[in-house]
């Protein structure tokens, strides 16, 4: 009897692991769950999705979870390194310029979207980002192109008018900064000191990044690189920039008018919108260009995502169906988010849209969507290479050097050079 007993507690133990096995590996209910960042703008526009997606799937709960872009990117990592993927999400949003890196990096963690999107649709530049190996990974999203956002009430008060600042060059820039200052004491734009948002505004519109055509650190001898540089520690000893501490802090400068606007790619009208009381007073003109740089144009780019699907999602068609359905398939959910966010459609059938040609009132009647579209056709472009987010880190580091005398200009392209080519060495 004892033998048969624990044969029986065997099978039943066995049973058990079984069950709880096929449990662990069941899909369960349909869901999907999305990583993302910035309430104001990725998050908005991914709630409205999941109102349009509702009207034909509403058994399907869209689960939207705010992550930081670095909190994101270091949690992929860490969960890639460690082979532990109950944790992550079905959808994930990616940087464009870090697609590439990502896909390479771990090759068997994002699906290919070629057979499960329509991407037919799309403007070919965004596709780009994603095409890695003949393949697609990345459903495209906003529209990077740059713009100067300023304020019409603070720079009639120096008494200039906005047109005075479109298509101009940065030296030109600075010398009606330096009369802002004077004449209002108010910083005439506003950057995030962690960020090398300006100094990549000024390389894109060059034509130029930190990395050669081949794919190799082009920081030493860059003159465009080093004329931003010379660029930006100029506006920040002049105080023509105001340097904040971080992205919170720079977006409430510009919400309490403590600068006059900002150099920012078009995503920016999200934030800036949420200050209701500055209704009317906005303005958008095209980005500066530098002097004497050749090559350097009025029109940018900053930002700019993609929508991913990992490996591990326990819906991966559900998944692809919902991406489908919106952002590669509804012209009304682009028009809402337009209205509501500024977040300019690079799905084609949606930019056709006559919404696109509207007078936005907050920004004093100016039709600023076409503006932004026009100004994203003549964005120039560049090779942004797998290890920008390292070239772009140290160049930012440096930069600070720059302006606290520890460093000459040269000297601090050499270090970033020299740090970038030891990191790819080390891959």
């Amino acid at each position: 009897m004892k033998k048969i007993g624990i044969l029986v507690l065997l099978v039943v133990l066995a049973g058990m692991i079984l069950f709880v096995g096929c449990r662990r590996d069941d899909p369960g209910p349909p869901s999907i769950t999305i990583w993302c960042w910035d309430p104001s703008f990725n998050i908005y526009a991914m709630n409205e999705a999941a109102k349009i997606y509702a009207r034909t799937r509403p058994d399907v709960p869209i689960n939207i979870v705010e992550v930081p872009w670095d909190d994101l990117q270091q949690r992929l990592i860490t969960a890639f390194s460690a082979r532990q993927y109950d944790d992550l999400p079905d959808i994930i949003l990616m940087q464009d310029n870090a697609i590439e890196k990502n896909v390479r990096t771990f090759p068997d963690r994002f699906l290919a979207l070629n057979d499960m999107v329509d991407l037919s649709q799309f403007a070919q530049y965004k596709l780009d980002f994603g095409f890695i190996n003949g393949r697609n990974y990345g459903v495209p999203f906003d529209n990077g192109a740059s713009a100067t956002f300023i304020r019409r009430d603070i720079v009639e008060r120096a008494g200039l008018q906005v047109s005075d600042f479109d298509g101009i060059t940065w030296e030109r820039f600075y010398e009606l900064g330096r009369q802002v200052r004077d004449r209002t004491g108010v910083a005439l734009i506003s950057t995030d000191a962690e960020g090398p948002d300006l100094i990549s505004i000024m390389l894109h519109g060059a034509g130029t990044w930190f990395f050669d055509a081949q794919g190799n650190p082009y920081i030493r001898d860059n003159a465009a690189l080093k004329r931003a540089l010379e660029l930006k520690a100029q506006g920040l000893s002049e105080g023509v920039i105001m340097n904040v501490s971080d992205w919170s802090s720079y977006v409430g400068s510009l919400n309490t008018g403590a600068a006059a606007g900002t150099v920012q790619g078009a995503w920016a009208v999200g934030f800036l919108s949420e200050a209701r009381d500055q209704h009317g007073q906005w303005a958008v003109v095209r980005t500066p260009r530098m002097g004497t740089i050749p090559s350097s144009v009025n029109y940018s780019s900053n930002g700019g995502s993609g929508w991913m699907i990992l490996a591990n999602s326990r819906h991966p068609e559900l998944a692809a169906d919902f991406l489908d359905k919106t952002y590669a398939g509804s012209v009304e959910f682009y028009e809402t988010i337009l209205y509501a966010s500024g977040a300019i459609s690079t799905w084609l059938p949606a930019a056709r849209s006559s919404v696109y040609a509207e007078p936005q009132p907050f920004f004093g009647g100016q039709r600023i969507f076409e503006d932004l579209v026009n100004y994203a056709g003549n964005v120039p472009h560049v090779q942004y290479g797998i290890f920008n987010y390292e070239a772009r880190t140290a160049v930012t580091r440096h930069l600070a050097d720059i302006v606290a005398g520890r460093m000459t200009i040269d000297a601090a392209l050499d270090a970033a050079q020299r740090e970038v080519e030891f990191i790819i060495a080390g891959q």
